[in-house]
């Protein structure tokens, strides 16, 4: 597949090529924050934050000492504390793509603060796991001026549609383009044959392979995803990019570890070679 990847100039800085804002991660869910802030490093961001709950935010920043961190103020459960929105709100400025949702959680403190990232956030903006989670239980409007690209898998799109898993299996492109022209969104069907449409326009991937079944795939790809926004991709056509090269990885992957043994994590290391292929 022919990609059009971003420019990257001999003269460039770190600023050149994006600050990425990866909004993750809860007690136990430090891994999730862990991988798609890599995953962004590793797709070419200039500059990566986790915005983590301090209750976790050593972990987080233990695991890649390539990205910054932010710790958010918790409750004594070391879940997300309600005031954790208004500690990050004053920091947005700083990014040019943002992503919530692995790890983070369905409290009501989580709730507030992907609700106020909707309708406050002023660059692309990717939905994955526990955010569209709480989008679906709580009604959340996904309507705003600038891109928003949702990741769910068929569990995740089933709450978010009303429609059967098994329905989504069967109807995945019409179910998708109808979620897309409707909420105004780049959808990414996950599964085999990974369905991204923004209503108009659609692709289905044909990298990946069983091996990438297996916990945190997903917010590897959440990564990828923010960082080729922050580069300044349109959000379809970062999307589509996103999907290709994490497939392709997970295929370079299982050609030297088996899609039995491969797991998330080993993504991130073959996620340059993948590059190198495109």
């Amino acid at each position: 597949m022919s990609l059009s990847l971003p420019h990257r100039p001999e003269d460039a800085h770190k600023g050149t090529f994006g600050r990425v804002l990866i909004v993750a991660g809860s007690p136990g869910m430090s891994g999730a924050a862990c991988l798609a802030a890599t995953a962004a490093l590793r797709s070419g961001a200039g500059l990566v934050t986790a915005a983590v709950p301090q209750s976790i935010q050593a972990i987080t920043a233990g695991f890649e000492p390539s990205y910054t961190t932010i710790g958010l103020p918790c409750d004594p459960g070391g879940y997300l504390a309600i005031d954790a929105w208004e500690y990050l709100q004053d920091r947005l400025a700083a990014f040019h793509a943002v992503a919530a949702g692995p790890g983070l959680g369905q409290t009501a403190a989580a709730r507030r603060l992907v609700e106020h990232l909707i309708e406050q956030t002023a660059v692309p903006l990717i939905l994955d796991a526990d955010a569209l989670n709480l989008v679906a239980a709580h009604g959340l409007s996904l309507k705003r001026t600038a891109a928003t690209i949702v990741t769910p898998h068929p569990g995740e799109f089933s709450r978010l549609t009303g429609h059967s898993i098994e329905d989504i299996r069967l109807h995945r492109m019409s179910h998708a383009q109808e979620y897309a022209v409707r909420t105004g969104t780049v959808v990414v069907l996950k599964g085999a044959r990974t369905v991204v449409t923004d209503g108009q326009s659609a692709v289905v991937n044909t990298t990946g392979n069983s091996g990438m079944a297996t916990g945190g795939s997903g917010d590897v790809l959440t990564g990828i995803v923010a960082a080729l926004c922050g580069q300044g991709m349109a959000a379809f056509d970062a999307a589509v990019a996103a999907v290709h090269v994490h497939g392709l990885a997970g295929d370079l992957c299982a050609e030297e570890l088996s899609e039995r043994g491969m797991i998330a994590s080993d993504l991130l290391r073959f996620l340059a070679s993948a590059w190198n292929r495109v």
